[in-house]
């Protein structure tokens, strides 16, 4: 677990790396972007590349392993996103939701539900299109996990 502050991506269908990377730059945080398999990122001594083995949660362990209270988590991932929260990580949704301890627990519910919905076959289309409107609400949410981590909460 660190204690200085930093920002881990779950990066591999993560749709706000270049925001993250913006956010980061302005307020001087290290960014390490963990993914299954290479990116093509920014060369900043800043950003730091992680690639983890082909295991089915190897991203996700190795962010939860480390994410705590001087961390901000991006994520859509909602398992991960409960193992961040219980660790004290500020935890953001690409499209700008974060997740706190009240409602991690209705997201993993609502995510097990529309899962076994999507196999049983009475669901068959996916999560709606990521949006400005998405890319400007975690922008905005970025900037405020941030602050808070700045101010000790």
């Amino acid at each position: 677990m660190t204690t200085t502050p930093a920002i881990y991506v779950d990066a591999d269908a993560c749709p706000v790396k270049d925001e993250t990377f913006r956010v980061a730059a302005r307020y001087g945080l290290h960014v390490y972007v963990v993914a299954n398999s290479p990116l093509n990122l920014p060369r900043e001594p800043w950003i730091q590349r992680v690639v983890v083995g082909d295991g089915l949660d190897a991203a996700d362990d190795w962010i939860a392993e480390r994410a705590g209270p001087a961390s901000i988590v991006v994520t859509a991932d909602v398992p991960l996103a409960s193992r961040c929260v219980k660790a004290g990580a500020s935890v953001i949704a690409p499209n700008g939701k974060p997740f706190s301890e009240s409602s991690v627990g209705m997201a993993l519910a609502t995510r097990n539900l529309m899962q076994d919905l999507r196999e049983a076959g009475v669901i068959t289309g996916g999560p709606r299109p990521f949006t400005r409107q998405d890319r400007s609400a975690f922008l905005g949410a970025l900037d405020r996990a941030v602050n808070r981590l700045r101010r000790g909460r």
